[in-house]
């Protein structure tokens, strides 16, 4: 008789090892973190293992599909960015011509009145205004030939340390996580249910 209510313990059994086998699957994403050779395997976390194909996948990702140079030169050179730049510009120009030549050049500056500062600080900003494109242009492209997006990013994930890339993934997929652990257990729960009405009514 007591056999008889041990089947209705069956979907939480199964509950319990669907979840503990999906959260085991979730832990193994990261650890053991160095290899281990068990007998004639050797076992690590799939990410602690595949961190330099990672690193390259990312790096490639970032280059290719989401910030290449041309993206940064086409959000530098939106006219709100190219407002801000020559603004920031302006100032630096105003600062120097009231404060910084006074003090470096006291002698020069007596005979350079506020007048003759703001002549020559509009002829510099008109003059900016004219080179600024080439200028800016001959900046990407010596940028470009100097700075590989891909190769950079690659080499900082690559320099992550396996505890961090295990924090950083987790951090962007721990509720996704748990919800495989708990699906797991759903699983397990409805196979355990179903195995009892076969038990029960198939006898």
């Amino acid at each position: 008789m007591a056999g008889n209510y041990l089947i209705y313990t069956l979907p939480f059994v199964a509950a319990i090892i669907g979840w503990f086998t999906n959260f085991l699957a979730v832990k193994m994403l990261f650890h053991p973190r160095e290899p281990v050779k068990i007998l004639f395997f050797t076992i690590q976390g799939i990410f602690p293992k595949k961190k330099e194909v990672l690193a390259e996948r990312i790096g490639k990702l970032v280059a290719d599909d989401l910030l290449s140079m041309k993206d940064i030169e086409e959000i530098l050179n939106q006219p709100d960015n190219v407002s801000q730049i020559n603004k920031t510009i302006d100032e630096k120009v105003g600062f120097y011509l009231a404060n910084t030549f006074p003090e470096k050049y006291p002698m020069l500056a007596f005979f350079v009145g506020d007048k003759s500062r703001d002549k020559i600080k509009k002829a510099m900003m008109e003059e900016m205004e004219t080179m600024g494109p080439q200028v800016m242009q001959q900046a990407f492209t010596n940028l470009e030939s100097s700075l590989d997006i891909e190769q950079f990013i690659k080499e900082r994930v690559s320099n992550f340390s396996t505890s961090q890339i295990e924090k950083l993934i987790q951090g962007i997929l721990a509720t996704e996580f748990a919800f495989i652990e708990w699906v797991g257990a759903i699983v397990g729960f409805i196979v355990g249910v179903v195995q009892v009405l076969i038990i029960v009514f198939g006898t």
